[in-house]
Formats: structure tokens, C-alpha cells, sequence
């Protein structure tokens, strides 16, 4: 009862069907594409917006509240990556690089499915705890870092050094830090005007954010035959275990059923924003045909549309 509630709630949500939507009328060949200009400046909008936020929160956190989850969020971004780079390896039998290349993928995280859960929580009026944003910049980190880890001494080609500066350096972290360094610092009294901005607009952009993403996950779709059904299976499996995963390691951090729901997404989503730039640099004989069709066409319309709703559930049992 508790997941089919959710489900409901979440499917009737106007990002939610913009994106399935857009996903039906690309493959029935209408075009809905966004100007490719308007995708930096939408995607640019969420993070600040996501930052801020986490920011402003803050502000009232304490040291005791979130070393814990901290610590669950480190441990996350070590996990999670090995156990997909195994699963990979031996279910899917991929080579090294491209298990490696997944790895980073699934041990990293979509802030684009992070933002569209916390659209959802705020519209269930589920609280959750403020530094998510950060847990989040954390787990984007580690988990691809891990994961470049395993393949390292497998290719000669691999540039760690440039990778890791794509990681820590790169666009939607930045973005991210800088949200959350504006929050932190002005507080939220003296961001009282911005509100009607980056808080009223917020779920408004994201409609329109997933209007392009559900065309572009359409395009991916075409592509399933070369993937293989054994990575497809597992690019809906290993959210779902991941995010399990992760809502224990929320749930034993002592975090909210916000907080739970949020640490549970972060581990069950795949990364198809930071990780392709640092898997491009750091394993550039990886198939990013089957990278980014895995987390992009598969596993992110799987956590969309399904996914979240049994994080949410996974966090009101635990908590």
C-alpha cells in the first residue's frame, strides 16, 4: 500500500509525465527538442537552486547531525561502484574498461533524479535533512573515483591526473559548491528575495528540464540491441539493490524518512552528466554506447517513474 501510494503520487507529478511524455512523442517521431542552447542554462538553474537550498540548511546543521551520514555517504561511494564493477564483469562478462567505465556510472549519482525526489518529498511534505546536496557532491566524487581505481594498470591510455581534475573541477560540482557556499553564506533571511526565483520556478524548470531529457532517453532506447539484455537487467537491478543499500546506511546514520529516501536515491541513480566526462578522459576505450545507454536509457526512466517511489517506501519502512 505504501509503494502504490507513492507510485501514484510521484507518476502524476508534471515533471514526471513531461518526461514520459516527451520519451512517447520522440519515438513517435514528433520533435521536442529544447534549443541546445537552453540545456546549460536549465541544468545550471537546478543545481544553483539545489545548492542554495542545501546551503540555507546549513546554517542550523551541527557537526553531531552529520558526521554519520557523512561517514554512510563515504562508505556508499566505495561500495556501490565495486559491487556494480563485479556484476558487470561476471553477469554481463565485459571486459575490464567498460565494467570500469559502468562502475563509475552506478557508483555515481544523477542530480537530475535527486532533484526530481526532493521535488517530491516537498509535495508530500516529507522533510528530509538539508545537507543532501552535500552528500550528494560526496558520493559523485568517491564513487568515480573508485571505480577509475579498478581499472586502473587495464588500459594504457587511462589519465588519471586529467580525470580526476574533470571530476572535482567539472560543471555540475561546481555549480553545486557554489549554490551551497551562496546559501551558507547569505543565509536564508537575505535570500528572501531570491525565493520567488529559485523556489518558485524550481518545479516549473524542471518540467521543462525533462521535456528534453525524456527526448534524448528515447534516443537512447534505439540503442538496446547493442547493449545486451544482460546489462539492461542490470542497469534496473543494481539501482535497486544500491538504493536498498543505501537507505539501510541511512536508516543506521539515524536520518530522517526524508533523509533515508534521499540516501537511498543517491545510490540506487547512475551518474550520465559527471561520470561520462571523467570516463571519456580517464578510459577512453570504454563503449559509450553502452555507458550512457545503461544509465540514461535504462536505469534513469527505470528510477523516474519506479524507482523513487520504492526509495520512499524503503525509507517510511526503515524509519
Amino acid at each position: 500500500m505504501i509503494f502504490s501510494s507513492v507510485l501514484v503520487d510521484n507518476l502524476l507529478t508534471a515533471p514526471v509525465i513531461a518526461f514520459v511524455v516527451a520519451i512517447c512523442a520522440t519515438l513517435l517521431r514528433f520533435e521536442v527538442r529544447l534549443p541546445e542552447s537552453l540545456y546549460p542554462i536549465l541544468s545550471t538553474f537546478l543545481l544553483l537552486a539545489i545548492g542554495i537550498k542545501g546551503g540555507k540548511a546549513l546554517t542550523e546543521t551541527s557537526l553531531d547531525d552529520i558526521w554519520k551520514p557523512l561517514i554512510a555517504a563515504i562508505t556508499l561511494g566505495i561500495v556501490t561502484p565495486i559491487f556494480a564493477f563485479f556484476l558487470f564483469k561476471f553477469v554481463s562478462k565485459l571486459d575490464i574498461v567498460n565494467s570500469a567505465a559502468l562502475a563509475a556510472h552506478y557508483g555515481s549519482v544523477s542530480a537530475v533524479t535527486f532533484t526530481v525526489l526532493i521535488s517530491t518529498l516537498d509535495a508530500e511534505n516529507i522533510t528530509y535533512e538539508g545537507f543532501a546536496a552535500g552528500l550528494l557532491a560526496i558520493l559523485e566524487i568517491v564513487g568515480i573515483i573508485v571505480a577509475l581505481y579498478l581499472a586502473n594498470g587495464s588500459t594504457e591510455d587511462s589519465n588519471w591526473k586529467s580525470a580526476l581534475s574533470e571530476i572535482v573541477r567539472g560543471r555540475s560540482i561546481a555549480i553545486l559548491i557554489i549554490g551551497l557556499l551562496i546559501g551558507s553564506i547569505v543565509g536564508a533571511e537575505r535570500l528572501a528575495p531570491t525565493d520567488p526565483l529559485f523556489v518558485g520556478l524550481f518545479t516549473g524548470v524542471l518540467t521543462l528540464f525533462l521535456i528534453e531529457l525524456g527526448a534524448i532517453a528515447a534516443e537512447r532506447l534505439r540503442d538496446f540491441k547493442a547493449v545486451g539484455i544482460r546489462v539492461v537487467l542490470l542497469g534496473i537491478a543494481i539501482p535497486m539493490i544500491n538504493g536498498f543499500l543505501g537507505a539501510l546506511a541511512g536508516a543506521a546514520a539515524g536520518m530522517s524518512t526524508g533523509g533515508v529516501a534521499v540516501m537511498a536515491t543517491l545510490a540506487g541513480s547512475a551518474s550520465y552528466i559527471a561520470a561520462p566526462a571523467a570516463v571519456r578522459v580517464a578510459l577512453p576505450k570504454a563503449s559509450a554506447g553502452i555507458y550512457v545507454t545503461a544509465s540514461l536509457g535504462v536505469t534513469f526512466p527505470f528510477n523516474l517513474t519506479l524507482g523513487i517511489p520504492l526509495f520512499i517506501a524503503m525509507a517510511k519502512a526503515l524509519t
